[in-house]
Parts: structure tokens; C-alpha cells; sequence
């Protein structure tokens, strides 16, 4: 009986040691998508263009996206997303994984930065489901890069989501298309302390956690408190 009751502490205890090894492992990478908004903003003329950031309803960064192959190529990356309030502010980050695939000429691998904005309802209502594709029901587009969208084609100001990357020190658009960005439930477990959805946390359902303000302060500084038109 003794013995039975010390394999439960011990069980209890490593799963509290792992437990709080998720929570750090999602605190550094709130921290690192803060990062890559800082930079990439930062970059003169080479930023995402202000008012896109202003018009958007939702936000993801998936920092040290990586990507390896030879000939065939596979993408998979973990981020979070976070989309404006009613009443303002941003919510809470959701964990978000992209995966996907593409056929090219690519020998190595490398580590690539991602943002994407969610630039209508039809885009903002996909990041709300549990699993969806880009390019398939919700349009995907390269976004334009400097201060302002003067040069913007038709096709990108139509688009669901413009998405952006950074590799090496380059940075400009990107086409996603195929890629799938799926909840990274694990990961929002830990952050939050319990099962949350997507949808809950993207909607303001739930609170913010203790310390994601790291990531939200960020959309605060670039893209506002409240959408503009």
C-alpha cells in the first residue's frame, strides 16, 4: 500500500515537472513571437505596410518556422494567433501549428520566420475551426512589403490572408498555399491551465493568461487597440 501511494507522488510529481516544462517551453515562444514582430517592424521600409496591420482582424507568427528536403520539401512550425476584441484589445494567443508540403528544388534545410494577417470575416472565421487549409475555401496571398499598400494589386487586396517570412535576414511575401494551420492544443492547455478552444480563446471567451501580454503588447503597438476601416 505504501508502495502503491509513493508511485502516485512520484507520477503526480512528474507530471507536474512536465506540466511546467510545456509552460516554459510556451512562455519562450510567446517571447520569441514578440521578437519577430519587434524586428521585422522595425526593418526601415521593409516592414509590413501600417495600415494592412491596422486593418486586420487576427495575427499569427510562427518564429523559427523550419523547413528541409531534398527536391520534395516539408514546412511544420509552431506560433500562436490572437484577434482583435469587440469591445478592443487583442485576446488572449491561441497555439497554432502549420504543416505542409511543396515540390521544388530545395537541398538543406532552413529556419524561416512567418506572419500572417487575417485581413476579413471569411479568413477570421477559419483561424475559428479547429483545422484549415490556405488557399482552399479561405484566399491566400503574398503580402507587399514597405510602409504603406500604394503598389497593392487587386488579387492581394482581395485575399483572406496575407502572410509574410523572413529567412536569413530576407523578408517580403509569401504563398502559403496548401499549408495547413491546425490547434496546438497541448500548448494551450498549458498555457491556460486547462482544455480551452481555439474559438474560446480567439473570441474572448477566456481570460488572457498571466504573461502572454509579451506577444499581445506587440499587436497593441503595430496594429492598434480597434480595426480601422
Amino acid at each position: 500500500m505504501k508502495f502503491f501511494s509513493k508511485c502516485l507522488i512520484l507520477a503526480g510529481l512528474g507530471a507536474g515537472l512536465l506540466s511546467a516544462a510545456a509552460t516554459d517551453e510556451a512562455t519562450a515562444r510567446l517571447k520569441a513571437s514578440a521578437d519577430v514582430l519587434t524586428e521585422i517592424m522595425a526593418a526601415p521600409d521593409k516592414s509590413i505596410p501600417n495600415d494592412l496591420f491596422h486593418k486586420a482582424y487576427c495575427v499569427v507568427v510562427i518564429p523559427s518556422m523550419k523547413k528541409a528536403g531534398f527536391v520534395f520539401s516539408a514546412k511544420f512550425g509552431r506560433g500562436f494567433a490572437s484577434c482583435r476584441k469587440e469591445a478592443g484589445g487583442w485576446t488572449g494567443p491561441a497555439a497554432l501549428r502549420v504543416e505542409g508540403g511543396g515540390f521544388g528544388l530545395q537541398i538543406g534545410g532552413a529556419e524561416t520566420d512567418l506572419v500572417m494577417l487575417v485581413m476579413s470575416k471569411k479568413g477570421m472565421d477559419g483561424f475559428l475551426a479547429s483545422k484549415f487549409t490556405l488557399g482552399g475555401e479561405v484566399s491566400a496571398a503574398a503580402g507587399p512589403v514597405g510602409r504603406d499598400t500604394t503598389a497593392q494589386t487587386d488579387a492581394t487586396m482581395r485575399a483572406d490572408i496575407l502572410s509574410w517570412s523572413r529567412s536569413r535576414g530576407v523578408f517580403g511575401g509569401i504563398s502559403l498555399q496548401g499549408g495547413t494551420l491546425r490547434a496546438d492544443t497541448d500548448v494551450d492547455k498549458a498555457l491556460y491551465g486547462s482544455d480551452v478552444t481555439s474559438k474560446q480563446i480567439l473570441t474572448g471567451a477566456v481570460p488572457a493568461p498571466a504573461g502572454s501580454d509579451v506577444f499581445t503588447s506587440k499587436l497593441s503597438e503595430y496594429g492598434g487597440d480597434t480595426q480601422t476601416k
